[in-house]
């Protein structure tokens, strides 16, 4: 059939503080955990003297880079330099944001050069990241993806994040609300008879959303969304940081802001503290604005993952009169698998028609001023394929120095560990020296290239693989298997010895 799709369409949940990827496969949806084997990823990207690190490696390495590791780029997208969000932002973020034609750009330094990025690049790069996860879970390549958005995103936010899909290699079947997917994971639209009212309570680790839905007969509809674009977790514990400081200075006249070991130890003790918080404000705010009553509220959906504090789902509960709040999907993961199920009704997974269009969907893009270009879009587009050029070949290094490095020191612990007789003081003497030519190299050659590594690691093989051979032959002393590889025992029957002798493996 012309134009059907090889390979499953993705949800992606692109967060303000972490992104999550899920595929409906074999009639459910898998949430797929990344390289490091977790299932949601932080929406970080770094840029250092070598290379580009996307995710946990990028989030890992802020405190030692903090000026060129950029985050919160959910905040910027498809805003202006001069709104009110952006210029409170920017106060507190370590990397550096600039005006560009009434934009705001980001500022890093990357390879020794001083670049800059629009927020849907750095967004590109995290989806980039998403897509790849995915990829690499399901064998195959991914075009197809539904990617989330918060209810309150406006035209130019909404374009804007669909051109970061663009620039990451993504064909965007749709982006979606997140209060919507987290209903669809639920399954609100199918288990709900009549009009129903349905609350949101997103809470996560950068952002607090509260959103009422009414879903009738398939559709869904936001009646109102309330919260703070600068309450969640993180936020939870750094006010509790900073309050707590102030307060040991106030009272011991010392300051810890400058003890690394004392202020980890304060924040875990914050962590433990912020479970008393409450959250009301905003739901009532989102009721109200809904013109409904808080009895009219047939379902309790919990998003993010500070709702498993307990206290806040106590406050919850008692706020509803004890009514039962829907919890049973990991909340970090909720929207994710949302955004799988309406990838998958789109993609034609499931014999259903698209349930989930509501009045939310119906967006006309009317206003270009703002928007990327085409030209723009292109030559991001062409950066992102460097990038992901340079991210492969920084790739192969490694390996190809982890090899080395590796075969080094496994021949180094083989030799040490052979008994007496097996090898000649010579012998041991040449690999020894080897080795220790080799662990120099690797020290003084911190970035050296693929081709280098290999050829280093081919020399040494080549020399030492013969000296390996008399380690593993069975029986006979050094003496005895100075005739070569292939006159000892069993090794005699199995043909001509190969010329590099044994692999990386048998070393080990």
């Amino acid at each position: 059939m012309p134009g059907k799709r090889t390979s499953p369409a993705i949800g992606i949940d692109l967060g303000t503080t972490y992104s999550c990827v899920g595929v409906f496969q074999h009639g459910k949806v898998e949430i797929i955990a990344n390289d490091q084997g977790n299932r949601t990823t932080p929406s970080y990207v770094a840029f250092t003297d070598t290379e580009r690190l996307i995710g946990d490696a990028a989030k890992n390495q802020v405190a030692m880079n903090p000026t060129n590791t950029i985050f919160d780029a959910k905040r910027l997208i498809g805003r202006s330099f001069s709104d009110t969000a952006v210029q409170s932002d920017m106060k507190n973020w370590p990397f550096k944001v600039i005006n560009k034609a009434g934009k705001p750009v980001l500022q890093a330094e990357h390879m020794n050069e001083v670049k800059t990025f629009n927020p849907e690049e750095i967004s590109s790069m995290v989806l980039t990241k998403m897509k790849e996860t995915a990829e690499s879970y399901l064998g195959q390549k991914v075009t197809d993806a539904v990617v989330t958005v918060p209810a309150y995103f406006n035209d130019s936010q909404r374009q804007a994040t669909k051109d970061a899909g663009v620039i990451a290699g993504l064909n965007v079947l749709r982006i979606i609300n997140e209060p919507t997917a987290a209903a669809l994971a639920y399954g609100l639209d199918k288990k709900l008879k009549g009009e129903q009212h349905v609350l949101i309570f997103d809470l996560g680790g950068g952002t607090f959303d509260v959103s009422v839905l009414c879903i009738d007969d398939g559709m869904f509809e936001v009646k109102s969304t309330a919260g703070d674009t600068h309450l969640g977790g993180e936020d939870f514990d750094n006010i509790l940081v900073d309050h707590f400081s102030a307060e040991f200075k106030r009272k011991h006249k010392k300051d810890i802001t400058g003890n690394a070991r004392s202020l980890r130890r304060l924040r875990t003790a914050s962590e433990r503290a912020k479970r008393t918080l409450k959250c009301l404000e905003p739901v009532e705010k989102a009721i109200l604005d809904a013109k409904i009553s808080k009895s009219a509220i047939d379902t309790i959906v919990l998003v993010g993952g500070s709702t498993r504090i307990p206290k806040i789902q106590k406050i919850l509960t008692d706020f509803f009169n004890g009514k039962d709040l829907n919890k049973s999907i990991n909340p970090d993961e909720a929207v994710a698998y949302g955004a799988a199920v309406q990838a998958a009704i789109l993609s034609g997974d499931q014999s259903e028609e698209d349930s989930s269009t509501g009045k939310s969907n119906t967006i006309t893009i009317t206003n270009d001023k703002g928007r990327l270009s085409k030209e723009e879009i292109d030559r991001m587009v062409a950066e992102a394929e460097q990038y992901k050029a340079e991210d492969d070949a920084q790739r192969e290094r490694i390996t190809a120095r982890n090899q080395l490095e590796n075969y080094a020191y496994s021949v180094k612990n083989a030799v040490q560990d052979a008994p007496e007789g097996k090898l000649s003081q010579e012998d041991r003497e040449t690999v020894m020296k080897l080795v220790n030519e080799t662990t120099t190299w690797l020290d003084s050659n911190l970035l050296a290239e693929k081709d280098e590594c290999t050829y280093k690691f081919e020399e040494l093989q080549k020399t030492v693989a013969p000296i390996m051979t008399k380690i593993h032959q069975n029986g006979g002393s050094a003496s005895d298997g100075e005739a070569g590889p292939s006159s000892c025992g069993s090794q005699s029957n199995q043909g001509p010895s190969q010329s590099h002798g044994p692999t990386v493996e048998e070393v080990y």
